[in-house]
């Protein structure tokens, strides 16, 4: 008889065992953690970028898909169009803990991490896919290494695509048209390649460039034709020159504070998420660039592209941006550089 009490006690036990396992599940959503389910976690993101940027709706691609792999238990509210922080200030606050997460380009991320610069050298990247080959050959792990050290974790390099100059007073179409003029850079980089084309450098947020056409206090400014025409700069300039002359990568990263109070679990579901997202930026990144142009186009404005003969003249004008960036990063510039041109 206590011979067959023990016999059902291991048979009731096992059948617990393989009932437990089988609730495990190998899907994409995140499993429940030892000792109970996921605790639910409330994120904030921040952008600058407005609401109908490509970048900004795939947040929200970003958000469907967290919550998905993770069981509802990641749930993330996205803040664009500066309503938290705008492009200056939220790197400072994601290295406090102050946002949980934020959206924003490696220019302004240079002012911690001066080497991120690396991608408004001029003319470095000849085509969309270098850029990725680039970040997925090193760069991305040098540079997530150096953030990382301020306490942020990159989650998604995202490809804003080639930037480009627009302004209101004349249509450029080499290197010399630029003398006189005052064209705003959104980074220390990108103001020095406007130098070395032999304009006047203004920096400014991203927001107070409409104004600051409106009211003279610069004549062009330089960025990518989907924020141009996200925010309307058709209204208040006329003439855009194509040259893709740098690729100014926007990151998705968060605050360790924030990323280490997930579970594994949680963790693992947010990074999936994260390179799914990824890869999905990528493979638009150039459609999103051309669609834009097309727009702007439609809108009125007047484009010239430089042609493939006529580049080695603003390769040459602006050179000396890249001497500039490998003397001031030393050995990990140059690191840097040859990844780049190593492909």
């Amino acid at each position: 008889m206590k011979m067959m009490k023990k016999m059902t006690a291991a048979a009731l036990a096992a059948a617990v065992v393989l009932a437990m396992a089988g609730c495990g599940g190998s899907g994409d959503k995140a499993k429940p953690a030892a000792g109970g389910a996921d605790q639910k976690v409330e994120l904030k993101l921040a952008a600058a970028l407005p609401t109908s940027h490509p970048l900004v709706q795939a947040m929200e691609q970003l958000k469907t898909k967290a919550a998905e792999k993770s069981g509802g238990t990641i749930n993330i509210t996205i803040y664009p169009a500066g309503q938290l922080f705008n492009d200056k200030n939220m790197n400072d606050a994601l290295i406090s803990g102050g946002i949980d997460m934020g959206l924003n380009t490696v220019g302004r991320w240079a002012s911690i991490v001066p080497a991120m610069d690396v991608f408004d050298v001029p003319f470095l990247f000849p085509g969309y896919e270098k850029v990725d080959q680039a970040i997925d050959n090193g760069l991305g792990e040098k540079l997530g290494a150096e953030l990382e050290k301020k306490g942020v974790r990159p989650l998604i390099w995202a490809d804003y695509g080639f930037v480009q100059f627009s302004n209101n007073g004349k249509l450029i179409t080499k290197p010399e048209d630029f003398a006189g003029m005052k064209i705003r850079g959104y980074s220390k980089f990108s103001s020095e390649t406007i130098k070395a084309l032999g304009a006047s450098s203004v920096t400014m947020g991203a927001s107070e460039v409409y104004m600051g056409i409106q009211r003279g206090t610069i004549d062009g400014q330089t960025s990518g034709t989907t924020a141009m025409r996200d925010r309307k700069m058709y209204e208040v300039m006329k003439y855009l020159t194509i040259t893709n002359h740098a690729s100014p990568e926007f990151i998705v990263a968060m605050s360790d504070k924030s990323y280490n109070k997930l579970s594994d679990n949680q963790k693992k579901a947010l990074n999936e998420a994260c390179k799914e997202v990824q890869d999905a930026i990528r493979a638009n990144a150039k459609a999103e660039d051309l669609k834009a142009l097309d727009d702007l186009k439609e809108k009125g404005m007047e484009v010239y592209v430089v042609p493939e003969d006529e580049l080695p003249a603003w390769r040459d004008a602006t050179r000396p941006v890249w001497d500039q960036f490998i003397s001031e990063n030393g050995e990990l510039g140059k690191e840097l550089i040859d990844i780049c041109t190593k492909q």
